[in-house]
């Protein structure tokens, strides 16, 4: 009798402790998809206006997730980017939605995160295609081609030009795929009408390394006559070289990115062209992808590779 009353006893405090814990569970169940976003450097107008367009999209639709950002000081900092996946992991986040500071380096890390069923959206700067295969990874690039970006500003450019004409290319950081892609556009388009490219360097994407590159590319070759660079922090830093050598309207300048920075150089003349991206809906496009991919309960192998967005050209 003693054993029985126990036994009914236990089954009751079970059951209690059952009920308690199906609260909890509801609301893991109802509970806002944690959305990550984690961008390059944000001393970049560029990346602001990407981080700012995401807030913005948060908080008019605050009832259907939850959006944490993060930044690097410096585009050069991969180790900095990584730890704030790391910690991104550790915060139980449901989708990481990323700029890559470097296109191979962050592969083991986001691999990690998508092994731990956290979707992974890559955008701005594609993720190594080889580095993805290593480690079994498919991860959705959603963002422009940058390619076709940047023969847009090339082919601009190149109505400028004649056959012979010198030119030089501020390329971003080497290692990243966008800042590849986009010298191969500005090549593409100068080898279209002859232009002879005589230097390619990298500005790392930052207006002061680009002003000593561009201000260097100028002291070898006086007779340049243009410099193509692979974001407008880059073409600022040119434009400032161009007028400390005294060669203001003789250089021709395009970039990339439109910035509101460089509004005014556009409609001077200092800067010829630069590429809309629409930088404030890149983010909000790869967190719609990342929401729709949590909705419908898909696994990261199952995700669309590619989701191609618009570029335009922007002039005077």
């Amino acid at each position: 009798m003693i054993r029985t009353t126990r036994r009914l006893a236990l089954h009751a405090l079970a059951g209690a402790a059952a009920l308690a814990l199906l609260p909890q569970f509801a609301l893991a169940a109802d509970a806002k998809p944690r959305v990550a976003l984690v961008m390059k450097s944000l001393a970049n107008e560029f990346f602001q206006t990407m981080q700012d367009g995401a807030k913005a999209d948060q908080k008019a639709r605050s009832g259907e997730y939850t959006l944490i950002s993060n930044g690097i000081k410096d585009e050069t900092d991969t180790a900095a980017q990584i730890k704030i996946v790391q910690q991104m992991l550790v915060e139980h986040v449901d989708a990481i939605v990323i700029a890559p500071a470097d296109s191979k380096a962050l592969v083991p890390v986001l691999a990690e995160a998508a092994a731990k069923g956290v979707i992974v959206v890559n955008i701005d700067n594609k993720l190594d295609a080889d580095a993805l295969k290593e480690k079994n990874l498919v991860v959705p690039f959603v963002g422009p081609d940058n390619r076709k970006g940047a023969k847009l500003a090339g082919d601009y450019l190149g109505k400028q030009l004649k056959s012979g004409d010198k030119v030089g290319i501020l390329e971003g950081v080497s290692t990243t795929f966008n800042a590849q892609q986009r010298t191969a556009g500005f090549t593409d388009a100068m080898k279209a009408v002859g232009a002879n490219i005589v230097s390619v360097q990298s500005g790392q994407w930052e207006m002061d390394k680009a002003n000593a590159v561009a201000a260097a590319m100028l002291r070898e070759h006086p007779d340049l006559r243009a410099l193509l660079a692979g974001n407008d922090n880059m073409a600022l830093g040119a434009v400032a070289a161009i007028k400390s050598a005294g060669k203001t309207g003789k250089v021709l300048v395009v970039g990339y990115d439109n910035i509101s920075a460089l509004k005014p150089m556009l409609a001077d003349g200092r800067v010829l062209a630069t590429v809309d991206q629409f930088g404030a809906k890149q983010a909000v496009f790869g967190i719609d992808t990342a929401l729709k991919a949590i909705k419908e309960k898909k696994a990261q192998k199952d995700l669309s590779p590619v989701v191609e967005t618009q570029v335009t050209l922007i002039t005077k």
